[in-house]
């Protein structure tokens, strides 16, 4: 069995592979200091939960953007699992070039999602992942990772409205009945939804152009399915784009 951790900024998203398919998922808050003890605790109980056993671990597989983390992580997976973990980290086949101004300032999921996306559904390909960030990442035809965007995430974006502005409620992430928002919250929730979804179609447009050619856009991240059902550009919702993406580099590297 191969697991498999995405380590971003608000949530960890942990998953185990069978034969090449995804089993079992979980999403955890990422709290920096957590100990190597305390993950080995957490992945206990998750596992318990499922009937699974630390022994049926073969492989490990880390994507991560918060670096105080990694070595808690590691060790973790040393200690409780008995098995050195496979990092992305400049080094590791990956079978996609880096067409970046320095290569080693593009973010490890970023990289993770331009295999998967590439690997599954060919090039060119728009990755739109909705995280504390929201980052845009463009596959060329030949499978070269060409760069993208990155704005505010959609969290942090609404946290900040919420602090600033003292009559504003916070709202429920769903659809609004309209457009048109009869009341505040459903004003927000249009102004969110709408907002988001603009901007996905605006930005991916824009790269479209540029690349002369129609490409295939997938969307992954904790609020994708929210969002990308209604931006005309997304061709795909794939939650799990980045946990994918980590079992083929695995599988590159260690197989």
């Amino acid at each position: 069995m191969l697991l498999a951790f995405d380590v971003g900024n608000t949530n960890i998203l942990v998953g185990t592979y069978v034969n090449g398919k995804l089993t079992h998922h979980w999403r955890v808050s990422t709290y920096r200091q957590r100990t190597a003890d305390e993950f080995g605790i957490l992945l206990k109980n998750l596992f318990e939960f499922k009937d699974l056993s630390f022994a049926d671990v073969e492989g490990v597989a880390i994507s991560s953007v918060v670096p105080q983390l990694n070595p808690a992580l590691m060790e973790m997976t040393e200690t409780y699992l008995g098995v050195k973990p496979l990092t992305v980290a400049p080094g590791i086949k990956t079978g996609i070039s880096l067409r970046y101004d320095n290569p080693r300032e593009v973010g490890a999921d970023r990289i993770v999602n331009a295999v998967a996306a590439y690997e599954h559904y060919g090039g060119p390909a728009i990755v739109v992942d909705f995280g504390t960030a929201t980052t845009f990442d463009v596959i060329s035809r030949n499978g070269e990772y060409l760069g993208g965007a990155i704005a505010p995430g959609i969290g942090i974006s609404m946290e900040a409205l919420f602090q600033r502005a003292a009559k504003l409620p916070r709202v429920e992430l769903v659809a609004p009945p309209s457009i048109i928002g009869k009341n505040t919250v459903n004003s927000l929730q249009a102004g969110i939804l709408y907002g988001f979804a603009g901007q996905v179609d605006g930005i991916v447009s824009r790269m479209q152009e540029q690349l002369k050619s129609k490409a295939y856009v997938v969307a992954t991240g904790g609020l994708a399915r929210f969002i990308g059902e209604h931006a005309a550009t997304v061709d795909k919702v794939d939650e799990f784009l980045t946990l994918e993406g980590l079992r083929l580099i695995y599988e590159k590297n260690c197989t």
